[in-house]
């Protein structure tokens, strides 16, 4: 998509995470986030956002884990979130491949999604891009 950059957060983009999740139906406040953010970065892990002229509108989680029956890490989508106004206009399949491309350079050769059981809408954007 023309306009769009995906970069990995920062403090400064708290309060945007803090709208966006809530549109989840979640509560966290800026501060929150911040804390959060600080947390995930000091266990190398890595939010991603996606701006257009300057404004978040979207936002994803990643995560790496090890586990016994793989032979190389495991990289996980836990949460992904697109601004309301911009959904069904590709960032959501953007934020999806840079995420992927983020968990291959470390390491990982599947990457899995996690999706709450009631978020149908999601479930299939998920089924769509293959997941």
């Amino acid at each position: 998509m023309n306009g769009i950059a995906i970069r990995t957060a920062t403090a400064a983009d708290a309060a945007a995470i803090e709208k966006l999740i809530g549109q989840l139906g979640y509560s966290a406040t800026q501060g929150e986030v911040q804390s959060r953010l600080s947390a995930i970065e000091a266990a190398g892990q890595e939010v991603l956002v996606a701006t257009f002229a300057s404004e978040v509108i979207a936002c994803l989680s990643t995560s790496t884990m090890i586990v016994p029956h793989r032979p190389a890490p495991v990289g996980r989508i836990s949460m992904m979130v697109v601004d309301e106004r911009w959904r069904g206009k590709g960032v959501g399949a953007e934020m999806a491949a840079a995420a992927e491309r983020l968990l291959a350079g470390k390491g990982c050769q599947i990457v899995e999604v996690t999706s709450n059981l009631r978020r149908t809408d999601a479930h299939r954007f998920w089924e769509r891009l293959g997941y």
